[in-house]
């Protein structure tokens, strides 16, 4: 399927695997996190903690996008959880976790490397003089930091997050308090580009968006199915080209 930019005034992406490489960039936060917090008492190696974290984050931040938990709670239960796991009792569990929390995302916050074709598809719809925004369920006290760390910040023109109002994505107040920023009111001029299909593409089909499913093959062990409504690209220069622009 192609788009035409002509009939499209913002194209929104998510950050964190969409743009930003945030598998490879949490796993190095979480590698330095091992080292400076001494998590070797708990975890024989750094690979045995960033498993043992990952099964438990990607979980919870799934509770987050449902309503189901707080931003405070997922932040307490995803290192908590893995020093419980690993012996700790609740009492010292809760106070490492506490440290862990500003350590790792300070951490991750000074990584910043790009998906391929990241810069370039900014670069190609700028020269097409389009808009262009960053839609994400990231924390605000983060997201800024990697974006400028990552050197796109001179390339959006608007950054929407979920902290600002307090609701995820999906959550239909999020893409209407981004159009709202945007001051486009017509939801079929809005396209989103996001690895997430229950949270970036289902919330933009609702809003009434054009929405393109990126499915990075290193961030996702299988192709998810793609919602009704939207189309996939494996790469962002496929979804470039689905743009009408060759990278």
């Amino acid at each position: 399927m192609k788009y035409n930019l002509s009939d499209i005034s913002w194209v929104w992406f998510d950050l964190d695997d969409t743009l930003i490489d945030f598998q490879l960039n949490s796993k190095a936060a979480l590698n330095r996190t091992y080292i400076e917090a001494g998590l070797s008492r708990w975890f024989s190696s750094a690979e045995q903690w960033i498993e043992c974290y990952e099964s438990h984050n990607y979980p919870l931040w799934d509770q987050l996008s449902r309503g189901e938990i707080t931003t405070e709670y997922l932040r307490m239960e995803r290192f908590r959880r893995p020093l419980a796991d690993a012996g700790a009792d609740d009492t010292e569990a809760r106070r490492i976790s506490s440290m862990l929390d500003p350590m790792y995302l300070d951490f991750l916050a000074q990584e910043k490397t790009l998906l391929p074709g990241a810069a370039e598809i900014l670069c190609a719809l700028r020269a097409r003089g389009m808009r262009i925004g960053i839609l994400s369920n990231g924390f605000a006290d983060v997201q800024h930091r990697k974006i400028r760390r990552a050197g796109i910040d001179g390339l959006i023109d608007l950054t929407v997050l979920s902290d600002d109002i307090g609701v995820q994505k999906p959550d239909l107040r999020l893409y209407r308090h981004a159009m709202e920023r945007s001051g486009e009111s017509d939801s079929s001029r809005h396209l989103m580009i996001g690895d997430n299909p229950s949270t970036d593409i289902a919330g933009a089909i609702a809003a009434g968006w054009g929405a393109i499913l990126l499915q990075p093959q290193h961030a996702w062990q299988h192709p998810r199915p793609v919602p009704e409504g939207a189309t996939s690209a494996a790469t962002l220069a496929e979804a470039a080209g689905m743009l009408g622009m060759k990278l």
